[in-house]
C-alpha cells in the first residue's frame, strides 16, 4: 500500500506540475487523489479539508500577513533609496563600489522587507542604471543583485523561518530568527569578496571619498528604517513580545515612518497596499494549507520513514548523509520555489537529520540557505527572473558571471552544514537555547 500511495501522490503531483497547474493546486489535488485511492470520496475530501483548516489554525501564522504588510509599506515608503544611499557610504571605497553597495542594500532592505523578490526589484531597479552609467557590465550587475537578494531570507525577520517553525511543530521562531544572523552576514560578505575580486579584475571604479557630513547625514537617514530590525529582534530576544506580536509592531512602525515621518505615502494609498498584501498572504496560506494536507498523505504512505530508511541504507556516516540531503535539495531548488519546497521536503528530511543528532534550528538555517541558492538558479528561480528583468539582461547572459557567486554560496552552505556553532552560538548566547 505504501508504494502505491507514494506513486499516486508524486505521480499526480508531477503530472499536474508538467501540465502547468499552479503549485498549490497540484499539491492539494495530489493529496486528495492519494486518499481517494484507498477511501471514499467523502472521507478523502473531509480529511483534506480538515488538515488544511487545522494546519492554518495557528497563532504563529498570524505573523506572515503582518510581516508581508510591513514589507509592502516599506517598499512604497521610500525606504529603499535611503538604505541604498547608506550602503554607498559603507562600500564606496572598495573596488567595484556599486557592486558592494548592491549587496549591502539587499542585506538591509531584504531583512526589512523579508522578500528576496521585493529586494531584487527595489534595489536592482535603482542600482542597475547607476552601474550602467559607471561602465559596469549589465550581466555582472544583475549577477550581484540576483545572488545577494536572498540574504534577507536568512537575516530576520523572515517569513521562511515562520513557515519552518509551523512545519516542525513548534521549533522556536525566536531561535530561528537569531540563528539566521551570522549565516546571512557571512553570505553577504562572501558575495562581496567575489564581487570585489571580479570588479578589480575588470577595472571598475572606486567611488569618491565621502565627507564626514555626508556620512553622518546618510547614516541618520538610515537609522529609522534599520530601527525596525532593532524593535522586532530586540522585543523578541528580551521577551517583550512574541514573533507574532513583533510583526504587528512592525506594521505600526512602518506606517509611522511612511505616513508621518517621510510622508512618502498617504492614507488613500493604504487600500491598494493592503490589497496587495492580502493577495500575497492568500497565496502563501493556500500553499501552506495544501502542503499540510500533502504532509498527511505522505505520512499515510510512510514516505518520510521510507526515504529515511533508503538514506540510512546508503551510508551511516552523518557527513555523507548531510551531503546527499544538500545535493537533493539543491536539485529540488532549481525547479521548485522556496515555500513549496520547504513545505514538502522538511517533513521528509527532518526525521533523518534529527536521527543524526542535528538540531532543528541548525537544519532550518541549512535548508533555507540551500533553497536560497535555488531561487537564484534556472529554470524557475524567481529571483533570477526578477533580477534579469530589472537589470535589462537575459538568463543566458547572466549565468556565466554568476558562476563564481554560486561557488562561494556552495562553499558557505557546506561550512554552515558541518559547523553547527555558526547557526547555534547566538541562540545559545541570547536565548539560552538548548541549555
Amino acid at each position: 500500500m505504501e508504494l502505491q500511495s507514494a506513486l499516486t501522490l508524486f505521480g499526480t503531483f508531477g503530472l499536474l506540475m508538467a501540465l502547468g497547474v499552479p503549485v498549490a493546486f497540484a499539491i492539494g489535488i495530489g493529496a486528495a487523489v492519494t486518499f481517494l485511492a484507498f477511501m471514499s470520496f467523502d472521507q478523502s475530501m473531509f480529511i483534506v479539508a480538515q488538515q488544511m483548516a487545522s494546519g492554518l489554525d495557528s497563532f504563529t501564522l498570524l505573523a506572515i500577513p503582518f510581516f508581508i504588510l510591513a514589507g509592502n509599506i516599506m517598499n512604497r515608503g521610500g525606504i529603499a533609496l535611503r538604505l541604498i544611499d547608506f550602503a554607498k557610504v559603507l562600500g564606496g571605497r572598495l573596488p567595484g563600489a556599486l557592486a558592494h553597495c548592491n549587496v549591502l542594500a539587499n542585506m538591509m532592505f531584504g531583512a526589512i522587507s523579508g522578500s528576496a523578490v521585493a529586494s531584487a526589484a527595489a534595489v536592482g531597479g535603482v542600482m542597475a542604471p547607476l552601474q550602467k552609467k559607471e561602465g559596469y557590465d549589465p550581466n555582472f550587475s544583475a549577477a550581484v543583485n540576483i545572488t545577494s537578494c536572498p540574504t534577507g531570507l536568512l537575516i530576520p525577520p523572515s517569513t521562511t523561518f515562520i513557515v519552518f517553525s509551523l512545519i516542525t511543530n513548534g521549533t522556536s521562531v525566536a531561535a530561528l530568527f537569531v540563528a539566521g544572523y551570522l549565516p546571512g552576514i557571512l553570505m553577504g560578505l562572501g558575495l562581496m569578496l567575489v564581487a570585489g575580486v571580479m570588479a578589480k579584475a575588470r577595472g571598475y571604479p572606486v567611488a569618491a571619498k565621502p565627507s564626514w557630513t555626508e556620512i553622518r547625514r546618510k547614516a541618520l537617514d538610515a537609522v529609522l528604517p534599520l530601527g525596525l530590525i532593532v524593535i522586532v529582534m530586540g522585543g523578541i530576544v528580551s521577551g517583550v513580545f512574541t514573533a507574532t506580536e513583533a510583526s504587528a509592531a512592525a506594521v505600526v512602525y512602518t506606517l509611522f515612518l511612511a505616513l508621518v515621518w517621510y510622508r512618502e505615502i498617504s492614507v488613500k494609498d493604504l487600500p491598494a497596499i493592503i490589497l496587495e498584501a492580502t493577495i500575497t498572504t492568500s497565496i502563501v496560506l493556500l500553499m501552506i494549507g495544501c502542503s499540510i494536507a500533502m504532509s498527511k498523505a505522505m505520512a499515510f504512505a510512510d514516505i518520510p520513514y521510507t526515504i529515511s530508511d533508503i538514506l540510512l541504507s546508503l551510508s551511516e556516516n552523518p557527513l555523507v548523509l548531510l551531503l546527499i540531503i544538500n545535493l537533493l535539495l539543491l536539485v529540488v531548488g532549481t525547479f521548485m520555489d522556496m515555500t513549496p519546497a520547504l513545505l514538502i521536503f522538511t517533513p521528509i528530511f527532518l526525521p533523518v537529520v534529527t536521527g543524526l543528532g542535528m538540531d532543528p534550528v541548525h537544519f532550518g538555517v541549512m535548508m533555507t540557505l540551500n533553497l536560497c541558492i535555488g531561487i537564484c538558479s534556472p529554470p524557475v528561480g524567481s529571483a533570477l527572473f526578477i533580477g534579469c528583468s530589472v537589470g535589462k539582461t537575459t538568463i543566458a547572459g547572466v549565468l556565466r558571471p554568476m558562476l563564481p557567486f554560486y561557488a562561494v554560496l556552495i562553499v558557505l552552505l557546506m561550512v554552515i552544514t558541518y559547523v553547527p556553532d555558526i547557526s547555534l552560538t547566538l541562540p545559545r548566547l541570547f536565548l539560552g537555547y538548548g541549555s
